[in-house]
């Protein structure tokens, strides 16, 4: 291949508090050569996401946390430039888990081979992907909604958030979406049919707006962000209440633990459930689930956003701008074109 540069992004410390620049570093690198069953990647698009947050702080988690001085991993849609395996073709778009790096190589064992024709490549790091996936297990499997039942979802304008919302409208329930700012109330109602949204920067008090959009209470709280708002959630509980545990995004930048109401007697007096889950706890049945996202996709009846960052050299930049509630759908960075 020509002769290109190569660069990763490295973890060089731990964040307290919200991450700076100073906690990265984009290191130059040579491009890797592929061994028997392996593959070149280069690098198309990369998913930036919350969770990756908590893997930089050296705690115990549900994934090791990310290791200082070496590369940091994600979501990662690339092309095969150069092919040593029998399973994949040099041309070849997939989807992995792969280093933030312009390019990269992996055993073909570690990534999926993608179909362009069936929606845009970006998709599959998006609605049918891990965030598709994630709303739909975490909805249907623990949240269970049903017809004419209320779901109210945090984070509802996020990769995630506007799954699970129009899920449930899917399964005939009331949905109310809370988000922060006008025009991602006016994308949940109007372009997506939320019921109802909450604007929880101008609500003032968040309780009380919830409650005047929910007047039957809530029987499926999504939570994506935890915090106040969920507290403002669980209180309108009702009975045989569900709520899926998915994210707690208004937390993961604090330095000392966080303390809030003691939500054990809400879930008793309501026989509610929470579970709190991660998505990889049904990657035996992601085939299905991607399925069925594929072709509601097809049929109209799921829409999706994507805020696209231009340039490898704004990845962290995009990756901060989550925690400043900058993006509508999916946060992706665009690192370069197909080939062909």
């Amino acid at each position: 291949m020509a002769a290109e540069i190569n660069q990763h992004i490295l973890l060089t410390s731990r964040p307290k508090g919200m991450p700076t620049m100073d906690n990265f570093k984009f290191e130059d690198i040579a491009i890797p050569e592929p061994q028997n069953g392996q593959v070149l990647l280069k690098t198309l698009y990369l998913s930036v996401d919350p969770y990756m947050r908590g893997r930089m702080n050296d705690t115990k988690s549900y994934v090791p946390p990310f290791e200082l001085n070496k590369a940091i991993s994600g979501g990662v849609v690339a092309e095969v430039v150069q092919s040593r395996s029998s399973e994949l073709e040099e041309g070849d778009l997939v989807i992995g888990n792969l280093d933030w790096a312009l390019y990269s190589v992996a055993e073909d064992a570690q990534v999926r081979k993608i179909d362009p024709d069936l929606a845009p490549i970006t998709a599959n790091l998006g609605i049918l992907g891990m965030p598709g996936l994630t709303a739909y297990f975490g909805l249907l499997d623990i949240g269970n909604p049903q017809q004419g039942e209320t779901v109210v979802v945090s984070g509802a304008a996020g990769a995630v958030g506007s799954a699970v919302g129009q899920i449930a409208k899917i399964k005939g329930a009331r949905v109310v979406g809370i988000a922060g700012s006008e025009e991602k109330i006016s994308y949940l109602k109007n372009e997506l049919g939320f019921d109802a949204v909450v604007n929880y920067r101008e609500a003032g008090n968040i309780r009380k707006a919830l409650k005047e959009a929910c007047p039957d209470g809530v029987d499926v709280y999504f939570d994506n962000v935890g915090g106040e708002i969920s507290d403002a959630a669980l209180s309108l509980l009702n009975q045989n209440a569900r709520i899926p545990l998915c994210g707690q995004i208004s937390l993961y930048n604090l330095e000392k633990a966080d303390h809030g109401p003691r939500i054990q007697g809400q879930l008793l007096i309501n026989s509610a459930l929470m579970k709190g889950f991660i998505v990889s706890n049904y990657a035996s049945h992601f085939e299905e689930g991607a399925k069925q996202l594929g072709q509601w996709l097809k049929d109209g009846k799921l829409k999706y956003e994507e805020n696209i960052v231009e340039g490898f050299d704004n990845t962290i930049d995009a990756f901060l701008g989550l925690f400043k509630g900058e993006n509508l759908g999916k946060q992706l960075v665009k690192v370069s074109e197909p080939s062909r």
